[in-house]
């Protein structure tokens, strides 16, 4: 079923090997959603208290960010269809075996933690090598469209999980709802036995795995990362909004109790205002395409996203559909942002360092998130919750004004890895033009 002697898409039929595959993984996330979604439900159910769901996302988080840019470099060098096979079957045991601790009634607490770490770190490989498949099997210039829908995919999951798991809890004992994980990854599975995937031709393809070999992934991957301004300078922008806009969506609850006087269900339509928002931009951007240079669409974007964030920061005791307005504006936004982003690595990166680069920028946005609830926390104390969203939107409307006005980041579509402007057919110098 290997196949490396071409890494390019698979021509005018592409979307027929493709398609399978896309539809696999759409139903493993599905299937992820509800087992998140009832392991959460039980934690609370269980125990009530705050720092055991805190431990469980920590737990949940720690293989990204501390184990991705490794996971990243064997992803480069092993087959990613096999990895892709890998990941959702030991996803699809740790799942199981939460199902046999239920139904024994001997389920723990650190069983969830470690099947919360070992579903992570599952993640961990399976992210970044279908990322960088995709490249492989769809034409460049339907990258940015097939962004699109996966934004729109995973604002479908936003919505429907959590109602849809709260439907099956209330019909089903937990462990039956776990049990559905298994089957989704089996779907995701099945298409990977029948369809090759392109592998990019590696100069060391021979060479045996070592913690050595690994390492010098790394720190090449680190180097590619440092020689590219216009990635560096994405990355850093990726990491404060993380820093910045994160701990605001975690002090929704608290957003919505406190200061619009509300409940569950108030916190349920900003969270659905948010899903819609995202299916809705998914879907402009998988038919529109956005513009013919992927930085504007993801600069524009930022900056709408941060005056949605700001919205919410000022809307008063009684302006709660303001903010319902500002959720569903932060949705539409984001997959103009993360889609043409994501589509130009996906163009960009030479093929066998793009599970390095994608796992790189996830984890260094991913280590903001921690750092930027420590110093969130005392300032919404200090100043209360809604300035916490004035900063993180003024930060995320500023940096996407900035994009325009940085050189490294407005010419990024221009760039090969290295940061010089070049012409993607000939390699020759081009000049910068705006749309």
């Amino acid at each position: 079923m290997d196949s490396t002697a071409s890494i390019e898409p698979q021509g005018k039929h592409w979307l027929r090997r493709f398609a399978p595959l896309w539809g696999g993984q759409a139903f493993s996330l599905l299937g992820s959603s509800l087992v998140q979604f009832a392991l959460v439900w039980h934690l609370t159910v269980q125990t009530g208290s705050t720092t055991v769901l805190a431990t469980a996302t920590l737990v949940a988080l720690l293989p990204q960010v501390l184990l991705g840019p490794f996971a990243g470099a064997l992803v480069d060098r092993w087959d990613r269809r096999k990895v892709m096979i890998f990941a959702d079957g030991s996803v699809a045991l740790t799942t199981l075996a939460l199902v046999l601790f239920f139904l024994t009634g001997t389920i723990q607490i650190w069983h969830i933690y470690a099947a919360m770490f070992l579903r992570a770190l599952g993640g961990a490989f399976q992210w970044p090598a279908m990322q960088a498949s995709t490249s492989l099997m769809v034409p460049q210039e339907h990258l940015s469209r097939l962004s699109g829908a996966n934004q729109a995919l995973n604002g479908m999951l936003t919505i429907a999980a959590p109602p849809l798991g709260a439907l099956l809890l209330s019909l089903l004992p937990v462990h039956w709802v776990l049990a559905i994980d298994i089957g989704t990854a089996a779907l995701a599975i099945l298409p990977l036995l029948f369809i090759a995937i392109p592998r990019p031709a590696r100069s060391d393809s021979g060479e045996m795995v070592t913690p050595k070999s690994v390492w010098r992934d790394v720190r090449a991957g680190l180097k590619y990362v440092n020689r590219w301004p216009g990635l560096m300078a994405v990355m850093i922008m990726a990491m404060l909004i993380n820093l910045l806009v994160n701990p605001a969506f975690s002090f929704l609850p608290l957003l919505v109790t406190r200061h619009f006087k509300g409940g569950a269900a108030e916190l349920g339509w900003l969270e659905s205002g948010l899903g819609v928002g995202v299916i809705v931009g998914g879907l402009l951007l998988s038919v529109w395409g956005g513009f013919k240079r992927k930085v504007i669409t993801s600069m524009s974007g930022l900056i709408g996203m941060g005056a949605g964030i700001m919205v919410i920061g000022l809307a008063g005791a009684k302006g709660y559909w303001l903010a319902l307005a500002g959720m569903a504006m932060i949705g539409l936004m984001n997959p103009l942002v993360n889609g043409p982003l994501f589509a130009m690595l996906q163009t960009k990166v030479d093929p066998e360092m793009q599970g390095r680069i994608f796992i790189l920028v996830i984890s260094g946005s991913g280590l903001m998130s921690p750092l930027g609830m420590l110093v969130a926390a005392p300032v919404a104390d200090w100043l209360g919750i809604q300035a916490w969203y004035l900063v993180g939107g003024l930060a995320c409307a500023l940096m996407g004004l900035s994009g325009f006005l940085i050189k490294s980041v407005i010419t990024i579509d221009e760039q090969n890895p290295g940061g010089k402007a070049a012409s993607p057919l000939n390699g020759q110098p081009v000049s910068v033009v705006s749309d």
